[in-house]
């Protein structure tokens, strides 16, 4: 957590030293009206991937920035610094909101562009369920989405012509309007720990610890947003602690080939079923950022006999998620727990996005990682394993 939190960068860079450098001169930029391309011309930076600090619980959160901007004073500004302006403001500590404000505010006094800036942000946030919800509610909705924006000069105004344009120009980008959020309209309704269940206090020692580390990033823990947030931050954290349910796996038969020949079935066929897509949401031990995918389970039926219900297979998954991870080794422990339910022919593949993978200055946004478990036939059948590689969906909802 203090390797990933600690983004000094974000605190101490200075938008006046990024821009410094890049405004270039261009005959016909007056100083008080943009003529890019004609009066009022506006200049649009589109579908910038960046991502921030959620200051309720210190959990990141993806953006898609857009930024437009009417160049003056006979300066146009480096496209790629409106990039590092939004990159250093976005790692904060944020809201949607306050970072809509505080960049559009930044770049309008980096560009000096007579006051005339427009910020579009699409913000989405992981929504983590809690263990009971994870098992119980199989439609978990895993991420709460905002779209915000913020003005200044015409762009202050939210029916000006100048938003026309800007919008008409996002259009393609699936962007409504009427979804869009100003300043002061969505209170905390942003933030899915806000709706987190009322529990005994947090550890105070864990508190101190993560207060400290606030502190060291020059922020107020005192301040009103920041106030609750190493309690939540602690008690979503100790979800992953002694996560113990009865999974009743010993009604289950081990090997369904001997629960068959008991049965009185001469003629055993195997073929190869499988449960795909089940959901997967897990926290990272090496950073202590969340991880969440789609596990796919392969094995062998006998005679056709579907030997479990998806759920059971489920809860496995959520089980084994709801630990402090490392995807390889959880791929391990689902399929050495499913194999002693269904036999030992059993695989497993898991498909994940890691946000440690965008919010450690690695920033590879859309990554995804796969891992695979294999027992029994399919770890000496290479036909077997193609097999059932190639039942899983090339698009899945990780």
């Amino acid at each position: 957590m203090i390797y990933v939190v600690c983004d000094i960068q974000g605190y101490k860079q200075k938008v006046k030293d990024i821009v410094s450098g890049a405004l270039f001169p261009e005959a016909g930029l007056e100083s008080g009206v943009g003529h890019a391309g004609g009066v009022g011309g506006l200049v649009i930076v589109r579908d910038l991937d960046l991502f921030s600090y959620c200051e309720s619980y210190l959990f990141p959160f993806q953006i898609k920035c857009h930024v437009g901007y009417v160049p003056s004073g006979q300066r146009v500004v480096g496209l790629s610094k409106v990039s590092r302006v939004a990159d250093t403001i976005a790692k904060r500590l944020q809201d949607p909101q306050r970072l809509a404000y505080e960049l559009c505010t930044a770049l309008q006094h980096g560009f000096r562009a007579t006051g005339v800036v427009a910020v579009v942000l699409q913000c989405s946030h992981i929504h983590l369920p809690n263990f009971e919800s994870a098992i119980l509610d199989p439609n978990h909705e895993g991420w709460v989405k905002i779209l915000v924006a913020s003005g200044s000069g015409v762009f202050k105004d939210e029916k000006s012509d100048s938003w026309t344009d800007f919008f008409s120009l996002l259009r393609f980008r699936d962007i409504n309007v009427e979804d869009i959020h100003c300043r002061g309209s969505i209170g905390k309704s942003w933030c899915p720990a806000h709706s987190f269940p009322k529990t005994e206090p947090a550890n105070p020692v864990m508190l101190n610890a993560v207060a400290s580390i606030l502190c060291s990033l020059g922020e107020d823990p005192l301040r009103e947003e920041l106030i609750e947030t190493p309690d939540r931050f602690v008690k979503w954290l100790m979800k992953f602690r002694n996560t113990n349910p009865d999974m009743k796996l010993n009604g289950f038969v081990r090997n369904r080939r001997d629960s068959l020949i008991s049965n009185g079935v001469d003629h055993i066929e195997d073929s190869i079923c499988s449960e795909l897509n089940l959901t997967l949401w897990s926290q990272c031990e090496h950073h202590l950022l969340p991880f969440h995918g789609v596990v796919h389970i392969g094995f062998y039926c006998s005679n056709g006999v579907y030997p479990v219900g998806r759920s059971l297979l489920q809860s496995i998954v959520h089980f084994y998620g709801f630990k402090l991870q490392v995807q390889e080794r959880l791929t391990r422990q689902i399929a050495e727990t499913v194999s002693s339910i269904l036999g030992e022919d059993v695989m497993v593949a898991v498909e994940a996005n890691h946000t440690c993978m965008i919010a450690r200055g690695i920033e590879k946004f859309g990554s995804n990682t796969a891992t695979i478990g294999v027992l029994g036939r399919f770890s000496t059948d290479p036909a077997a394993r193609a097999k059932f590689l190639q039942i899983i969906p090339s698009s899945c909802p990780a």
